[in-house]
């Protein structure tokens, strides 16, 4: 729900799934997970390090890498997984090399992804680990995630492979987006993932670039800190719609195409909240290209209740946040919001309800964001709207 018009995705200077899992799928859990689009950028012999933040602690990561939305195949020749120390360098004494099929170079057809071998290593919530590929041939437009909130690093092109580098001196470029990149998985017995299904606002849209500030960040680290049995990993998508396609290809394919991918195919997925639709409302977004109908958006929010249910998983709605003063509002749009919300909470298809809009919404004037909760726009929340979202959830709701 990115209302931002789409810049060229340049740097800047500075000064198969289950399969993969077998032999520890009863122990393996996602710590991390993106959405994935299109249309990111290309790269030509150049190395791109990434910096993403675990949301649970366990050993033997492996990476899903992904080249799912691109059309030629992605050389990887290096790749390395270390943690931070700073900006882009790697603590000492972290750094792992990567392999797939005990090979460090390999190659992921077009439209594919990779699972990593397990690497002989510690995951510690919240302690950020660095991504390291060297990308030696010309590519596509890549996979990607545009709006990362988190500052992605790399090499000028043609100066070599740098994956192995501790030290940040030749990643001089940088970017708002993650590359090629969709999940990391650790193996911590006892445990379940949660997956935050949803749009920008899931995806942290105004939240502050490496404050791991999001919503499902404020629930996994609740998650943590209560030793609970479950982490929580962010699927959402900016501009991303439940039944349509929008015409910019970075929001994503319709949340009823992705959602195998981004929820199904993660490991020992328990829960799934959903928390999208208000893309399909703002832009009066109806199948067929007709204006869109509360009944509508009810429909499709049944297709994916129907398909997590038939994976065994349990699937939370989450109301829709109000919206007045922003340019996706108005009566007609306000009237289907209120009549879907009031379908999520009283209809029983959903296996709980998060009563996001009761949280966030102004008491006064409850068509708007409470004004210390608004990022501004009247559409997004704030860090601290973030945190209330967070907070509002029950955790023993998530554990029954």
């Amino acid at each position: 729900m990115n209302l931002r018009r789409c810049v060229a995705l340049v740097f800047v200077v500075l000064g198969s799934g289950q399969a993969a899992m077998a032999g520890d799928a009863d122990t393996r859990v996602a710590t991390w997970a993106t959405g994935v689009t299109d249309g990111g950028a290309a790269f030509h012999a150049q190395s791109v390090r990434m910096i993403v933040h675990p949301s649970i602690s366990g050993t033997a990561p492996r990476l899903r890498l992904s080249n799912l939305r691109s059309a030629t195949p992605l050389r990887v020749s290096h790749a390395t997984l270390g943690v931070q120390a700073t900006g882009a360098a790697i603590a000492t004494g972290s750094l792992r090399p990567l392999t797939v099929e005990g090979k460090t170079s390999f190659v992921i057809p077009a439209g594919e992804e990779a699972w990593t071998d397990p690497v002989k290593m510690t995951v510690t919530a919240g302690h950020n680990l660095v991504v390291s590929l060297h990308l030696p041939d010309a590519t596509a437009p890549s996979t990607f995630h545009l709006d990362a909130f988190e500052t992605t690093y790399a090499t000028p092109s043609g100066t070599g492979d740098h994956a192995a580098d501790l030290g940040a001196a030749a990643f001089t470029l940088t970017s708002p987006s993650w590359y090629d990149l969709s999940a990391i998985t650790v193996v911590t017995p006892g445990t379940d993932t949660l997956v935050a299904f949803g749009d920008s606002i899931t995806d942290g849209y105004k939240t502050p670039t490496s404050a791991n500030a999001r919503w499902p960040d404020v629930l996994a680290r609740r998650l943590v800190a209560a030793g609970k049995p479950l982490t929580a990993v962010n699927a959402g998508i900016g501009g991303n719609r439940v039944l349509t396609e929008a015409p910019d290809v970075v929001r994503g394919v319709r949340a009823l195409n992705r959602f195998d991918h981004d929820v199904l195919s993660l490991p020992r997925v328990r829960i799934v909240i959903l928390f999208e639709g208000i893309n399909d409302i703002g832009n009066d977004a109806g199948p067929d290209g007709k204006p869109l109908t509360a009944a509508d958006l009810i429909d499709g929010y049944r297709q994916l209740i129907q398909r997590a249910h038939a994976a065994g998983i349990r699937i939370l709605g989450a109301t829709l946040l109000p919206c007045e003063g922003a340019g996706y509002f108005s009566e007609s749009r306000e009237a289907i919001r209120q009549d879907v919300n009031t379908w999520i909470r009283t209809s029983g298809a959903f296996d709980a309800v998060l009563d996001f809009d009761k949280a966030l919404r102004d008491p006064t004037h409850p068509r708007r964001l409470r004004a210390e909760y608004d990022a501004g726009d009247h559409l997004h929340p704030n860090a601290a709207g973030m945190q209330a979202i967070g907070g509002s959830i029950d955790i023993a709701l998530l554990l029954r």
